[in-house]
């Protein structure tokens, strides 16, 4: 047996429904940091950046985009 359920709400209340935390403040700080730190940087400066936020470094970047590829070619298809 297959169940569909549809819920029409925004992602706050999304977020006040499955008791998550606010964290746009957070996240606000963590955007501007970045921005900052792009703003004037050098080539090599911002490349060693995106290696530190990405998480396990490039290999998490690769991982990222095999399933990103992945997930693309599984969309076309229908099932």
């Amino acid at each position: 047996m297959k169940v569909n359920v549809e819920v029409d709400c925004t992602p706050e209340e999304a977020r006040r429904f499955l008791g998550l935390p606010d964290v746009s403040k957070a996240n606000e700080a963590y955007v501007d940091a970045v921005v900052k730190a792009m703003q004037g940087g050098s080539l090599d400066q911002l490349h060693a950046l995106s290696k530190q936020l990405a998480p396990m470094g490039e290999i998490g970047m690769s991982l990222f985009k095999q399933f990103m590829g992945a997930a693309a070619t599984a969309g076309g298809k229908k099932g």
